[in-house]
């Protein structure tokens, strides 16, 4: 009996081990960062709310890409990898209407992104994405991006003139053209040392999600918290993967997502909020503009704004613009 029993349960171990599959999931910013807490969170609660029959193994620094960040939601979208945790921008060069959260002064505060992302902008931009292979199952937060260079303060267009600016995408690279900047844009993982070493002047990135866990602060001086831009994440699966699974695993799947993405984008926001203070501590320089500098900022940025508009679809920006401004309202 008891030679019985235990050929039951290693015949059971077996079926188990059989039936779990271990999921990939890429980003591409260091571990250190809350694009990685989202991702393990999401691991994680995809462990917990499977009973094991499904793990995610956390991939950083776009590892799986070759260290390409643009690469990897085409990836995905095509099955070559189960998920993605990046940002809007990053996927520009395949779906260019991702641009559209990203438009410079298009946002003023959470409030409104939360409006877009939550809302029917939301939806819609996941219809796209879908379109492309990638079914997005949470939004999560890159956040607001600010300026920092090694050179001098930054309180208008004209001392961006001539800088060499580390940009991440095509849309940013009109914007720093705009202000008189000279962009280059390069991989995040080429970012650090390119800064280190004067390659760039400076770059553009949110505090709590990159400046600060990416200790961007021993290489760069100046800050200027300008809010020009914002970069939600999100996180999306294979759309081939997840037609793959039943109702009850697609429904788990997404709960992990929107449990993780919630706690990514309350970790980064509290991250921002005390992020100036830490700054400080650690020697940057930082210049608070007025309101009367940011008009000018988003003066000079207006002909980018307007050249996007146009090929991301006027149609679309509308719909952000007008969820925006009812937001403003309330």
């Amino acid at each position: 009996m008891r030679l019985w029993i235990t050929a039951l349960v290693a015949a059971a171990a077996l079926t188990t081990a059989a039936s779990a599959e271990t999921l990939r999931l890429s980003h591409n910013t260091s571990d250190t960062t809350t694009w990685q807490k989202g991702a393990q969170k999401f691991a994680d609660l995809v462990e917990e709310k499977t009973g094991g029959e499904t793990t995610v193994r956390v991939f950083p620094n776009a590892q799986l890409t070759g260290g390409d960040q643009m690469k990897q939601a085409e990836m995905v979208g095509r099955g070559a990898l189960d998920f993605v945790v990046t940002s809007a921008i990053n996927v520009t060069p395949l779906v260019p209407e991702m641009a559209v959260f990203s438009l410079p002064y298009l946002y003023t505060d959470y409030a409104e992104v939360d409006a877009t992302t939550q809302g029917a902008p939301g939806e819609r931009m996941a219809e796209i994405m879908a379109e492309h292979g990638v079914k997005v199952l949470a939004w999560g937060e890159n956040g607001f991006r600010e300026v920092t260079n090694n050179v001098h303060p930054i309180k208008s267009p004209a001392d961006l003139e001539g800088l060499k600016m580390r940009v991440a995408g095509p849309m940013y690279i009109d914007v720093m053209n705009a202000l008189g900047a000279n962009p280059q844009q390069m991989q995040w993982t080429e970012t650090f040392p390119a800064l280190q070493q004067g390659v760039v002047d400076g770059q553009e990135n949110p505090i709590g999600a990159v400046i600060i866990p990416q200790r961007v602060y021993e290489v760069q001086k100046y800050i200027t918290p300008w809010h020009y831009s914002y970069d939600p994440l999100f996180l999306g699966v294979s759309q081939q993967l997840w037609d793959s699974w039943d109702a009850d695993k697609q429904a788990k799947i997404e709960a992990a997502a929107e449990e993780a993405m919630a706690y990514q984008i309350a970790v980064s926001r509290e991250d921002t909020a005390s992020g100036i203070d830490f700054l400080k501590e650690k020697g940057m320089e930082v210049y608070e503009p007025t309101p009367e500098e940011i008009e000018a900022f988003r003066e000079a940025t207006r002909p980018a704004f307007d050249a996007w508009a146009a090929k991301i679809g006027e149609d679309l920006v509308a719909t952000f613009q007008e969820t925006i401004a009812a937001t403003a309202k309330n």
